[in-house]
């Protein structure tokens, strides 16, 4: 216990008296005022409100002094003003982040992962944002499937997985080409003059298909998708995850109708199936063979972008669909009702004013149906204006995950290393280069995550 004297009275300073003085030093020195200059706009704040994220940029005394402009008494950073409002109101608030809507999604990204924010408030912000997770590529322990699964799933890896790589692309365009082709009139007619089909007339028997040369295209197409798919499912690191992949689902609907028209080609052949259900279904699976045109975008960084960026926007492009679907119920009835006297009107029912409404609303305007009376022209310019305005309003936040997952490719690409490893001999990368490796000759690290 310490005792202070004075000339009037003796105060006994006890250590509950003292702990009380600290805390009331302490919260004195918490409620003092700071300046952030940000690009020359100043904000003012308290340092208990900084220091409520401690591990961040701003709240760690050590990692916010390296800012301090000793001059001005204040702390400088030369970064995006607009995204600050947003940063401070997370200190303010205790936690909760919004992106301002004037800042694009991949700016504001880059200023809370420099102001080091926590890692679970940036996942959650890249959830409400709808924008997906980087995951981890875990690799084959073996070392064969090392060097299997590197050869076909990643082309960058080396040379050989280059050229199988270029090869796919090309028996994938052979196909869709092959595809088209043979709808043709040129080729879909049989011609008569043919003499293995004169012999075959005569006979009663039909031509076989197996004599097609698009059939051999396309057996040698789909021998190699065979091939592909299988070496890629042998060498997989988990066979459940490789199930679960949309691209490996487009491998699969890309070889299936295949065999299934082979064996109805068999059978028909062979007299024991209907004819006319036969051609039904194979004109329904054959459809299917379009979708062979998204296995390009295993090759394609283009593609991905897009399919990620349709992913991300799904929220916005169900509500485009939403606001379309009103907008087609409301224009399509009021055009019924005002053309109704018309006897030559095109619009005979509601649900025939809806192709109407789809097409003035998306400003195509086939002009098969349009009003001819003045109430229904007057219906039709508000459509056209509504479709308009309705299209618009989600556009800007679809062009905002675009160029979020456009610039974060580009950033990848640009940090990557080319280094050719051999085995028996790994580099040891130098401080500052990057730890992305490509070109990999051999596994290695046999059980570790090729970097995304």
């Amino acid at each position: 216990m310490t005792v202070v004297e004075n000339h009037e009275e003796t105060v006994a300073v006890t250590p509950l008296l003292q702990d009380a003085a600290d805390v009331e030093s302490a919260d004195q020195e918490c409620s003092e005022r700071v300046v952030i200059n940000i690009s020359g706009l100043r904000f003012e704040t308290q340092l208990k409100t900084l220091s409520r994220f401690p591990t961040t940029v701003l709240g760690d005394p050590r990692k916010r002094m390296r800012f301090f402009d000793p001059l001005r008494n204040e702390y400088f950073f030369d970064r995006n003003r607009p995204s600050f409002d947003a940063i401070l109101y997370y200190y303010q608030s205790g936690g909760r982040l919004r992106r301002p809507v004037s800042v694009p999604v991949d700016i504001f990204l880059e200023e809370i992962k420099f102001y080091e924010l926590e890692e679970e408030t940036i996942e959650l912000f890249k959830e409400d944002e709808g924008l997906a997770r980087e995951e981890d590529r875990p690799m084959p322990s073996n070392e064969f499937q090392h060097q299997l699964w590197l050869l076909f799933e990643y082309p960058e890896s080396s040379g050989p997985a280059r050229m199988i790589a270029i090869v796919s692309v090309m028996v994938i365009l052979i196909s869709i080409v092959i595809f088209c082709l043979e709808t043709l009139p040129e080729f879909r007619e049989v011609p008569a003059v043919h003499d293995n089909q004169v012999n075959a007339s005569a006979q009663g028997k039909a031509p076989s298909p197996f004599t097609d040369p698009f059939f051999m295209v396309e057996t040698l197409c789909i021998v190699w998708f065979s091939f592909e798919f299988t070496m890629r499912f042998l060498s997989c690191p988990s066979k459940a995850a490789f199930f679960k992949n949309m691209m490996n689902l487009i491998d699969v609907i890309a070889i299936a109708p295949y065999f299934i028209t082979l064996g109805l080609d068999l059978a028909e052949h062979q007299g024991s199936s209907q004819q006319a259900a036969s051609l039904a279904i194979l004109r329904v699976i054959r459809l299917v063979r379009v979708f062979r045109i998204f296995k390009l975008s295993r090759h394609s960084k283009g593609l991905q972008i897009l399919g990620q960026t349709l992913h991300a926007s799904l929220r916005e492009l169900g509500l485009l669909i939403f606001f379309l679907l009103i907008g087609v119920i409301l224009f399509s009835s009021s055009v019924y009702f005002a053309e109704v006297d018309d006897p030559e009107s095109g619009f005979t029912s509601i649900p025939d004013a809806f192709w109407w409404a789809v097409v003035t609303m998306t400003t195509v305007g086939y002009g098969d149906m349009y009003p001819s009376t003045i109430g229904g022209k007057f219906v039709g310019s508000l459509c056209a204006i509504a479709g308009v305005l309705t299209i618009a309003l989600p556009v800007p936040v679809i062009v905002s995950n675009f160029n979020y997952f456009y610039h974060r490719e580009n950033e990848q690409e640009e940090n990557l290393q080319y280094v050719h490893v051999t085995c028996g001999h790994q580099p040891q990368p130098s401080f500052g280069e990057s730890d992305s490796i490509k070109n990999l000759s051999c596994p290695w690290p046999p059980s570790g995550h090729l970097p995304p």
